[in-house]
Order: C-alpha cells, then structure tokens, then sequence
C-alpha cells in the first residue's frame, strides 16, 4: 500500500493547483483522475476549448463583416472549415493537458488513472482505469471532483440534438437553428459561437435578463448588444417541454403573461447551470457530511467535519469558476503545511467571453441598494475612448461603485474589448482596498482601453475628462 501526506480527488485547476502546491511545500502527494487526460472540465470541455471556438469564430466574423472597412480586400468566398476548426480547438485542449502532466512529473506527484472512492477517512480506493484496484494510505485528502451539467426533469439530453455543453464543442455541422435553454455564461458563449458561424440562434431564460447574477446594468448592455448581433433572446420565459421529432425539436414554454410560445430548432443546447460531481466518491464510508443541493459541507478553511479531509471548488459553496477553485487549492495545501492563508471571496472576479467581453468584482449595484449602502457611480463609455475607436469596439462601459464617504472601491462592472484582462486592475486596487481617486491619479497608457477604468474612477467623483 503507497502512503501519502496529501491525495487529492480530481484533476482539474482546483485539483492540480493543490497537487503542485503540496509538492512545493515538501509533502509527497498524489492526484487520481478517472479521464485518460488531466484538466478536468475546464482543460478538457469547458474554459479552454470553449474558448479556443470563440476565438476562432472571431477571426471568421471579422473577416466576414470587418475587413473590408479596414481596407482588406478578399477575393473569393469567406468560408468555415468547421472540422479544421474542431481539430485546433482540440489540439489546444492536447497541448494544454500535457503540460499539467508535465507539470506533475516535474513537482514528482504521483498520478493515478482511475476511480477514487473512499474506503474510510484515511484510505482512497483507486479502480484502475487499466483494470484491478489500488488502495492508497493519505494522512490528508482533498476533494476535487468538480461538476456536470445541469438538466431539467423533463428533459431527455439524447446527446445528439438535445445537447450540454460538453457535445457543443464537438458539433460535426453548424446548426440552422440552434435554440439556447439558459441565457448564462456558457449558453451565451456557444450560443455566440455559432450565430458567428452562421446559425440562427435563439436564447431561451427563465429570469428577467441575461446573466441574472450580474450587475443589471452589464445584463441590459450585452442584451443590446447581442440582438444588434442578430441572436434572439426571449427573458422571462419558463421552459415546460423540449421533444424530438427525427431532426426537429420542439420547445414550449410560457412567457411572462403565461401564454405559450412555441420554438422550433434542429439542435437545442441546455445550459441550465452545473451541479456538484461527487457520484461514486462514497463520503459516507469516510463519516463526510454533504451540505445543500449536492454540494460538500465545509468550513471557512474549506475542511469537511472529518477534519483531515478537505473539499474544494465546484463541489463546495461559492461560485464554481475555476480561478476560485485554484485559489482554493492553493489555501489548503498551505493550511496543510501549517500556514495562514485566505482568500477573500468578493473579489473572486467573474467572465462571460462574449465579445464585447465581460467582467466584474465586488459588490452589484443590486446588492449595495439592498443593504442600505450609501455609495456613489463613476461610469464611462468605451465608445469616448481613442483606442476603442481605432479597434472598431465602441460597445460597452466600465463602471465603477465607491463608497459615498469613504471613496473606497466597492464593485466594478465591465464590458467591452478585453475587459476579461482589465478586471484584474481593479481585484488588484479593491485588494488593497483603494478608493477612486487612488485609481484615478495612477497613470493609465494612452491610448489604451485601460483607460476607460480611470476615467470611471475620476467619474466617481465627478472629474471625468472625456466625456
């Protein structure tokens, strides 16, 4: 029987991270994965080959609706190679995945091909993916084990028509009509995917605006902006029956008056959300108790009530992004080895990869006026900036939410040409808990879309220049 200090369950960034982590602070670790390749969801179906398509189908949009008004002429028809298109996204996803297997034999974690289970609090069952089982000694383990997708009882996912995320990105044709159930994240990055490559795409959600959990402001902004695109989005809409009919599908669902709408389409994507993967863990052997809608209990050191035992990213609270299940594992490699780390989770940033981008941190608007704060806004319009206009990325603002005495960053709300890399500008200055004014007198590169996020700090307090 192999001894471990750590094990940890899963391999995706919250997984590895932790496993690197351990080996760095001297701890003989061990990871057990059940694919044939590391990465989890996010290398492997979700973060990476997602957006691997979304950059791709880019490149094809401008060509197809850009070029020429940057005086580049093509001769001939602008076409998608879709299976060409497949085969870079896959050879991302590859050449990403191997380097976190490098990335664990060069930390010397010991990697397992299998199926963990537990046995009891101290021992993991390993079922090999080769055959025969293994079982490993760990004076600790860490959780890892991510998530799925997410359905609705009625609905039957065939994996072929009716599809999740993960078939989204292995598509053999564009759909003609591809009707998107969920207007979050993920359902609008596909549904964007191929309305760029050609499909009619419709999105279907059940709450009052797209993106529901973000600033209502960045819900009405990407509204706009992707109807101006040509997607139809329908909110408000609750979803009662999805069939199949040989190549067709049938959607109903009632509007927000209750009368039924009918839509018809030749592939339906559900992103209804993600739920926790624990199947097959078999916690209950280990005396581990599970918390609310599948998810892990744990404590604010992300430890079970099996106190050696310890769970970490989507399958635990908090919003199942894998920067925070990163920074999950590196806080308990680090409690582990005996240190004192945190993680403050309002400044977990959130992304939605559309193009234009969006991105926030801190508190919403929404969330502010609900517990009474006093604050005051500083907002600015990517279209009153130089480099916007140079780049032809005109949609979008940045807005920023300080506290009316105090001036400190409270919330920033992005959207816009390459916010995803701007938001981190603002996690920096909210860690150190600044105030606009701080942001507002740091010199921002001109021309830059940087500079959209002074001009939102100096209009904060009412001394914006450009607008």
């Amino acid at each position: 029987m192999s001894t471990y200090d750590v094990v940890i369950i899963g391999s995706g960034p919250g997984g590895y991270v932790a496993a690197i982590r351990c080996a760095q602070l001297g701890m003989k670790t061990a990871i057990i994965e059940k694919y044939s390749t590391l990465g989890g969801t996010c290398l492997n179906v979700g973060c990476i080959p997602s957006k691997a398509l979304l950059d791709s189908s880019h490149h094809y949009d401008d060509a197809v609706k850009h070029f020429e008004e940057h005086g580049i002429e093509i001769t001939g028809e602008v076409k998608v190679n879709l299976e060409q298109m497949m085969s870079r996204k896959s050879s991302v996803v590859s050449q990403t995945c191997d380097g976190v297997k490098f990335l664990m034999d060069k930390n010397k974690v010991d990697v397992y091909e299998g199926i963990g289970s537990f046995k009891d609090a101290t021992h993991i069952l390993v079922d090999k993916t080769e055959g025969g089982q293994e079982t490993l000694e760990a004076k600790h383990t860490i959780i890892a084990t991510g998530s799925k997708p997410s359905n609705l009882p009625f609905i039957n996912l065939d994996k072929e028509r009716v599809i999740t995320s993960t078939e989204a990105l292995t598509l053999k044709e564009i759909p003609k009509h591809l009707v998107v159930i969920g207007g979050g994240v993920i359902g609008l990055e596909l549904g964007q995917v191929y309305k760029r490559l050609g499909s009619e795409v419709t999105v279907v959600e059940y709450m009052d605006r797209i993106i529901p959990t973000m600033d209502s402001a960045l819900s009405k902004e990407l509204n706009k902006v992707l109807k101006k695109q040509g997607m139809k989005i329908n909110v408000s809409h609750k979803v009662k029956s999805v069939e199949r009919n040989g190549d067709e599908i049938t959607i109903k669902a009632d509007d927000k008056k209750g009368n039924e709408v009918e839509f018809k389409a030749d592939y339906c994507l559900v992103s209804v959300g993600r739920r926790p993967f624990t199947d097959g863990l078999n916690v209950e052997a280990a005396g581990v108790k599970m918390g609310d809608r599948g998810m892990i209990a744990v404590n604010d050191h992300l430890q079970t009530n099996v106190n050696n035992i310890y769970a970490i990213g989507d399958v635990v609270r908090g919003a199942m992004l894998a920067h925070k299940a990163e920074e999950e594992g590196t806080m308990v490699a680090e409690l582990i080895a005996g240190q004192k780390p945190h993680i403050n989770y309002n400044l977990i940033p959130g992304v939605v990869y559309t193009w234009p981008e969006v991105s926030a941190v801190g508190k919403t608007e929404e969330e502010l006026k609900e517990a009474g704060v006093d604050y005051k806004e500083g907002k600015f319009p990517m279209r009153a900036l130089g480099r916007s206009r140079a780049s032809g990325d005109t949609d979008g603002f940045v807005k920023i939410l300080t506290d009316a005495k105090t001036d400190e960053v409270l919330g920033v709300h992005m959207i816009g040409a390459r916010v995803a890399d701007l938001i981190t500008e603002a996690v920096t200055a909210m860690e150190f808990r600044a105030s606009a004014e701080d942001i507002a007198r740091m010199s921002h590169a001109h021309p830059t879309y940087a500079e959209a996020v002074k001009e939102a700090a100096m209009a904060a307090n009412d001394r914006a220049m450009h607008i």
